[in-house]
């Protein structure tokens, strides 16, 4: 079977690296639309979208990251930071950050459901997309109030996830797909 939605999701990927072109308004808006219009648990919409181009915040959040990632002992970090020049939001022109009710144990879900949406908005639109669990370690380092006033997360909130759009500057095959993650129960 085959149809737009599901050529759509086969044809996705994760790209690391942009353009610094960056996207224009009314794709902006497209995307933000799609996030607005994910579900969630009881519609609570317990999230808040904080739209980042600022690219001196980004290296500085990228940072923090770095400094909170090499506490870590090699073995439990991403294999990324063996490469000095590795930027967290791969030099996008635009990130997303999705910052959520920490009280609310549907947040994570909601957030994730709300990403994706993005993600395929974004892919339908020609646009790249990643997305980004590991800045959650500037959430956690010494500049971790700062950076959620400079995103105006909500007070109260944090970090959930974030999601780096652009124009994309690699090209990658489809990931292969494990054989064993399906079950029946009749």
């Amino acid at each position: 079977m085959s149809n737009d939605t599901l050529r759509l999701i086969s044809a996705r990927r994760s790209h690391r690296a942009y353009e610094s072109t960056p996207i224009n308004e009314e794709q902006l808006n497209a995307i933000l639309q799609a996030a607005v219009e994910s579900p969630s648990a009881v519609n609570r919409q317990p999230w808040h979208f904080t739209v980042v181009r600022n690219q001196g915040l980004l290296d500085e959040m990228n940072k923090a990251v770095w400094e909170q990632m090499m506490k870590r002992d090699t073995e439990k970090r991403s294999p990324r930071f063996a490469d000095s020049k590795f930027h967290v939001f791969y030099h996008a022109p635009t990130v997303i950050f999705i910052s959520g009710m920490p009280d609310n144990p549907y947040t994570p879900i909601d957030g994730g459901i709300a990403v994706e949406n993005i993600a395929l908005a974004a892919e339908s639109l020609g646009l790249g997309s990643v997305i980004l669990g590991m800045p959650r370690d500037a959430f956690a380092g010494e500049k971790a109030d700062a950076f959620r006033q400079a995103l105006r997360f909500p007070q109260g909130w944090d970090f959930v996830i974030a999601i780096a759009v652009g124009v994309p500057a690699d090209t990658k095959d489809a990931h292969i797909v494990k054989e064993d993650r399906i079950s029946f129960v009749d």
